[in-house]
């Protein structure tokens, strides 16, 4: 395996019988997620996606990213949460944060339809202007409010460019296999459709056409991928925590949440990384947080964030763990010059690789903060391509279920969100919720 967990930086805060004690419940939760009459087992189609993907429609993106790419100069990715998450850290992951900054012979890709900003929204419609533009929406109905607003405006754009049937060749929807408002509305239009599995939900969707067509769009080998996760599947099996690094994560990660550590920071030194942790904390936050339990997931991008989140990590309230990420090999390296006035008092750096200035750092913070009573987890990568991210995300995703029926909840269900739409849907008079709609007027008011 590529990834490696060192978590002797949490021997002080975990004795030996507390992983005795929790073995016997990480049996019972592989023991759900295995036979699948768990909670939440209709969504357990990820588990055995890296080796059981639909290879026509897998070989169907591939062709129509390379479509995309000659066609036009950006694709807009319209979808919220874990329709677009996924796809756009993996982009940022192995290509850079700058990826639309960059020269390449690939697409820029901008992400829309995840907020309800107007500033957002003509800041993307500006950005298109001149330019050859090609639309990927994402959505299992059609009829979430954030992408079905963009999807009215940037279908609206192609067809005053291009007309409808130009339009037409230019917008791929990944929808619903059979059902709901999208999947009709683009057999009636004729758009080309990839599928959203009935039986993995959306957090879980990024090894699916859901993130893999924008993924292969920007030129990233999504075989490689998808073969790191299959390589994943196959080594994360035996339950025994001593040998599966992955229910190990979980089995840590809950024993210091029973300890009160009820918030966990994920924490790289690498700008690429910070997409990465914006979908781990939907991924975690969305399946575990629920009935009043949970971990909260927040993230951290270090050194940048040592200068202001540092502080409270280190003296603040003492309900905080860290999972840090360290990639031993990001590809990239640069020395550092030599300063003959020696101005800042650095040329003992002079001539030494930024990599080994950041290991250092990263060691140094480690050493603090387990000092200040947080324990971290480290996440050994030792390379930054495909076929390892395509691992870390079957690792996490498996120790993220796992985890899940450690804390007592269904890990694949999301009742809150629908809390916030249904007040939305009443104070905007949404047809159906007058009542509801004059009942939070009232409170508003009061």
């Amino acid at each position: 395996m590529s990834i490696k967990l060192n978590d002797k930086y949490v021997s002080t805060f975990i004795s030996s019988h507390e992983y005795t004690h929790i073995q016997s419940q990480i049996n019972t939760a592989a023991k759900l997620l295995r036979e699948k009459n768990g909670a939440g087992n209709d969504f357990l189609g990820w588990v055995n996606l890296p080796d059981n993907y639909g290879k026509e429609e897998f070989a169907r993106i591939k062709v129509c990213a390379e479509k995309i790419r000659k066609s036009c100069d950006v694709l807009i990715v319209i979808g919220i949460g874990g329709s677009y998450l996924g796809a756009r850290a993996v982009i940022e992951f192995l290509k850079s944060p700058l990826y639309n900054n960059l020269k390449k012979d690939t697409p820029d890709i901008y992400f829309a339809g995840n907020s309800i900003s107007a500033d957002a929204l003509n800041e993307v419609i500006a950005l298109c202007e001149g330019k050859d533009v090609c639309v990927n929406v994402i959505s299992k109905s059609g009829t979430t409010t954030e992408p079905a607003v963009a999807f009215r405006v940037f279908r609206t754009l192609l067809e005053n460019k291009y007309g409808k049937d130009g339009a037409k060749e230019r917008i791929f929807v990944t929808t619903d296999k059979a059902r709901g408002t999208l999947k009709q509305f683009s057999t009636d239009a004729g758009y080309e459709t990839f599928v959203v599995p009935d039986d993995v939900g959306g957090r879980f969707s990024v090894l699916t056409a859901v993130g893999l067509l924008p993924i292969a769009v920007a030129g990233i080998d999504i075989d490689q991928l998808m073969a790191g996760a299959a390589s994943a599947s196959h080594t994360y099996v035996d339950a025994d925590i001593n040998k599966n690094a992955c229910y190990r994560y979980a089995a840590i990660r809950n024993i210091l949440y029973r300890k009160g550590k009820s918030i966990e920071v994920m924490a790289s030194y690498e700008p690429f990384s910070a997409m990465f942790s914006e979908w781990w904390k939907q991924l975690y936050g969305e399946s575990e947080g629920k009935d009043q339990k949970g971990i909260f997931p927040a993230s951290v991008i270090f050194s940048t964030d040592l200068h202001s989140l540092g502080q409270f990590i280190q003296d603040g309230n003492r309900t905080i763990f860290e999972t840090v990420i360290d990639v031993a090999d990001t590809g990239a390296s640069f020395e550092i010059p030599n300063d003959p006035a020696n101005i800042d008092g650095l040329n003992f750096l002079s001539g030494m690789d930024l990599n080994e200035v950041k290991k250092k750092a990263m060691q140094g913070t480690i050493l603090a903060h387990v000092d200040g009573g947080v324990p971290n987890i480290v996440i050994e990568l030792n390379r930054r391509d495909a076929f390892v991210l395509g691992e870390l995300i079957y690792f996490f995703e498996l120790a993220c279920a796992i985890s899940g029926y450690l804390l007592g909840v269904n890990p694949f269900d999301q009742p809150g969100v629908e809390s916030y739409k249904k007040n939305m849907f009443a104070l905007l008079g949404k047809p159906g919720y007058e009542e509801m709609r004059q009942t939070l007027e009232e409170r508003l008011k009061n």
